[in-house]
């Protein structure tokens, strides 16, 4: 009989579930977006969580032709946003609950993770770099909740320790292209159709200015600007095209910075922002990026480090 460690992720807009075999491959990775309005730039926590509660379920269905020909033999969640104190968002109570519940009726372990290790190790699984699970390396973890730079070694109980050493004073990267997507009629979350508007643009590029300083950043400059540019040239693309390339001026900044700092150190791209081509391209000489399957929100990550900590491979 297969084994297989089942892992679920509730972030704020992404019910999520995979598998990962005795073989530490994901075998499996389901998802669904919850539902936002038109025009709306997000959900209430109350409101994730009650659509992660009932999209749950149906996610988990879909892993049953998997499972069919094996069991779990542990299940893992994401519980929090990050290994820090004080780290807490509700929606998390749902991929937690689930997890428990599927724990106790297979008759197995349950293991808490954060999200924020998940989308690490899904971006270091999908790069191919499993060797970064015993050695330190860099991480940018870039989406609507979060732009983090991290310090990241190995821990035996939670896969990884992270400590941030940079990022955003302000706005997250991924707010900032939500934020300009709506401005603009886009569905929430709008990084897709934002990129396929900034691909779209064949005119000519307005300068783009950026605020680094170190490894930190600040974006809210860059929102007042797109909208100002929008105002003025009701111009979609043009306006895709300015916050793509600002938003990647800034994290190649970073970049440099980064390996100037550490010299010789590993960096991983992970998060729902770095599934973004145009960014991908302008960072791929500093580090290695995941599939965009693995990089938006999913639960492969958690998975995996189930697998790990089941067999003590940390």
């Amino acid at each position: 009989m297969k084994e297989y460690f089942l892992g679920i992720d509730t972030s704020n807009y992404t019910t999520s579930a995979a598998l990962c075999d005795g073989n530490g491959r994901i075998v499996a990775n389901v998802k669904k977006l919850l539902p936002v309005a038109q025009g709306q730039k997000g959900l209430r926590q109350s409101d994730a969580l009650f659509h992660h509660t009932v999209q749950l379920p149906d996610v988990l269905r879909q892993l049953s032709p998997v499972l069919k020909d094996g069991k779990l033999f542990a299940v893992g969640a994401s519980c929090r946003p990050r290994d820090a104190e004080g780290s807490y968002m509700p929606c998390f109570l749902a991929g937690k609950s689930g997890a428990v519940s599927a724990s106790v009726s297979a008759g197995c372990s349950f293991y808490e993770f954060s999200h924020q290790c998940g989308h690490v190790a899904a971006a270091v699984y999908s790069a191919g770099k499993n060797e970064l699970f015993s050695e330190s390396f860099a991480a940018f973890h870039v989406s609507g909740g979060t732009t983090d730079v991290l310090l990241v070694s190995p821990h035996k109980e939670r896969i990884f320790e992270v400590k941030r050493i940079g990022g955003t004073l302000d706005l997250n990267a991924g707010q900032l292209i939500d934020r300009a997507g709506v401005m603009m009629g886009l569905g929430f979350p709008c990084g897709p159709e934002l990129e396929k508007l900034a691909l779209s643009y064949k005119g000519e590029k307005d300068k783009v200015s950026v605020s680094v300083k170190n490894l930190e950043c600040n974006l809210s400059g860059i929102e007042n600007k797109a909208s100002k540019l929008y105002s003025e040239t009701k111009d979609s693309a043009r306006c895709a095209s300015f916050v793509i390339r600002s938003v990647s001026e800034t994290l190649k900044k970073i970049s440099e910075n980064l390996t100037e700092q550490y010299k010789g150190i590993p960096v991983i791209y992970a998060g729902g922002v770095m599934s973004c081509s145009v960014i991908k391209n302008e960072l791929s000489s500093f580090g290695s990026f995941a599939e965009p399957e693995f990089s938006s929100d999913n639960a492969a990550g958690v998975s995996l480090m189930t697998y790990m900590k089941y067999y003590g491979l940390q």
